[in-house]
């Protein structure tokens, strides 16, 4: 293997890693403080929810224990996506040639973030819940904030793997 694919290889994984955790990190403090401060809700019942698109309504008489198991739904989630993303990446040179340009994570976070939303809201979620989905208020406040808490995190971190390789 030559030193060139070594060095794409571990960008590739660096950036995967760093999206992973920094779109976790970014969205849940997003979802978390959304929850607390204007939807007169808590932290604990945020991520039951998550975790009764799983297990169900009794997500929500388990405490703790479903609200970790939603964190980690959710941390599976942003992997997941930052691992879309790189493979488009492999796909789409374009998509590449746009991420390196000065405002590249910028332009693609507007894009790929509202999209992720899109996907999650009205086909996996629905699919999950069986149920159609609901666009309200708090909808378009999650299609908005998916630019900069999860669309940003994940174009920054891989136009920061791919820049200091």
């Amino acid at each position: 293997m030559t030193t060139a694919s070594n060095n794409r290889r571990h960008a590739a994984l660096s950036g995967l890693v760093r999206a992973g955790l920094l779109t976790g990190i970014t969205d849940g403090l997003f979802a978390s403080v959304l929850n607390v401060a204007f939807y007169d809700s808590t932290v604990t019942r945020l991520w039951q929810g998550v975790a009764a698109t799983l297990i169900g309504p009794s997500a929500f008489e388990r405490g703790t224990e479903s609200a970790m198991m939603g964190v980690l739904m959710h941390f599976g989630v942003a992997f997941g996506w930052s691992a879309v993303f790189l493979g488009l990446l492999g796909l789409a040179p374009r998509l590449r040639t746009v991420l390196e340009s000065p405002s590249g994570p910028l332009k693609i976070a507007a894009v790929y973030g509202p999209f992720i939303w899109l996907v999650m809201s009205l086909m996996v979620i629905p699919m999950l819940l069986h149920r159609p989905p609901t666009i309200t208020g708090r909808w378009w406040v999650q299609l908005i904030g998916h630019f900069p808490f999860v669309g940003l995190p994940i174009a920054w971190s891989f136009a920061r793997a791919f820049r200091s390789r």
